[in-house]
């Protein structure tokens, strides 16, 4: 055991608890015949809780964690570290990239011996506890290397790091018994069609993917590849936009029926929709996969990955999950930090427990809704029409006969009220 935590326990549902409790998250509730643990599936981002130094774009570390530092002693510290937290929270599931894990090293070769052997100790740290691996992935956008992409990169030798990183990363998600491997497009974009190749890159990218997707193949790995969009940031265009983006690009490279969408609150909002309009659209197209859940702040125009707190943003995002089916493989990871001023271990342990209450709240408004079955059905009676046989034999003709119906049967719509002010208020009855 270390010391950081000091004297913290493992964390209880206690209703009218004191504020290091679940007052809501009660993992063995059972709703829809399945257990609230189950269904919800959290899991703590490795990055942001134990990598990250509490910098932003105006000022640099705030945090001093005794694991800070490129040694393989103090990574295994970080491990040690880890898995306390994720007793203390009894969370089921964690997630990494490789550089949250191990030194980088001064050669290729030297940092996949560093991640090799972290990746043991991680395992055996995994062998005396309960939390398993939801995914990996791999960090290709922090070292200079990546300053002009990952598999979109004009330099082959840079592509080639990446594919020999991203085996090295899914070889040991594989190992750990992780349920999906993420890719992300950090900087998978462009600063400037002046020195841009669009055509080139995208081609890259998706070949890079089928790579991906055949050494999934190769190796016997049952897990989902998943990819998560990304808009605008850090790059001017990225590849990535946004779900209905990534589904063009896998038809485009025939990866539709391969890889599915891990979807993130704060980059839905940064693409100029909604957290649930990407979980609609991506259940909607057989692409659902996991979410983060995060926040940003509505006052500032970039992604500041904070704890979710909006119950019924919330409510309305699990609401699509449970529609899509909700999670088989995915679950609810925390791809949220604390503030830069946030600095204690107490606080570490309040973000995920106060962000695992309100995920429980609003999962359990979105339960209610569902069961209710009003939205639904007033969604249904809105298209009813459509079930007539005129209407579906329409579908199946063409413009001429449509004409013809519409003169024959002397067709005058008249508007019907969208009702949304009263679809509101029946989701406000729950949130």
């Amino acid at each position: 055991m270390t010391d950081f935590f000091q004297d913290l326990k493992p964390l209880q549902f206690d209703p009218n608890g004191g504020d290091l409790c679940f007052r809501h998250y009660n993992p063995d509730e059972m709703l829809m015949g399945k257990r609230m643990e189950d269904h919800l599936r959290f899991a703590v981002a490795y990055w942001h809780s134990f990598a990250w130094p509490g910098g932003d774009p105006f000022g640099g570390q705030t945090f001093e964690r005794p694991w800070f530092g490129e040694t393989m002693e103090l990574a295994r510290l970080k491990a040690d570290v880890a898995f306390e937290m994720f007793e203390i929270l009894n969370v089921p599931f964690f997630c990494w990239h490789d550089a949250d894990i191990r030194p980088e090293g001064s050669t290729f070769a030297e940092g996949r011996r560093n991640f090799e052997e972290i990746v043991e100790y991680i395992q055996s740290k995994m062998e005396s506890s309960e939390t398993r691996l939801l995914w990996g992935t791999a960090n290709m956008f922090s070292h200079r290397r990546f300053m002009a992409g990952a598999a979109t990169n004009p330099d082959p030798d840079v592509f080639a790091w990446c594919a020999a990183t991203v085996k090295l990363c899914i070889d040991a998600t594989h190992k750990l018994g992780g349920q999906n491997y993420v890719l992300w497009g950090g900087r998978e974009g462009y600063e400037t069609l002046l020195n841009t190749d669009l055509k080139r890159e995208r081609q890259q990218a998706g070949r890079f993917l089928q790579m991906v997707v055949e050494y999934k193949h190769k190796i016997g790995f049952d897990g989902a590849i998943l990819v998560e969009p990304k808009p605008q940031e850090p790059s001017k265009h990225q590849y990535d936009y946004d779900v209905a983006t990534v589904y063009g690009f896998l038809k485009e490279f025939g990866l539709e029926d391969e890889v599915k969408m891990n979807i993130e609150q704060g980059h839905a909002i940064l693409a100029g929709h909604s957290f649930e309009h990407e979980l609609a659209l991506a259940s909607s197209l057989g692409i659902f996969g996991s979410i983060d859940m995060n926040r940003n702040d509505y006052q500032s125009g970039w992604d500041t990955d904070q704890f979710p707190n909006n119950v019924p943003e919330v409510a309305l995002a699990y609401y699509e999950v449970l529609k899509a089916g909700g999670f088989s493989t995915g679950g609810t990871n925390f791809d949220a930090k604390l503030r830069r001023q946030s600095l204690d271990p107490v606080d570490l342990i309040a973000g995920h427990a106060g962000a695992m209450d309100i995920c429980a709240r609003g999962f359990k408004a979105a339960v209610q809704m569902l069961e209710d079955g009003t939205l639904e059905s007033m969604r249904a009676d809105r298209y009813s029409g459509w079930n007539s046989p005129e209407a579906q034999q329409m579908l199946g003709g063409d413009l001429v006969s449509a004409a013809e119906r519409v003169e024959a049967e002397g067709i005058d719509p008249v508007p019907r009220s969208g009702r949304q002010e009263i679809l509101e208020n029946i989701v406000n009855r729950f949130v």
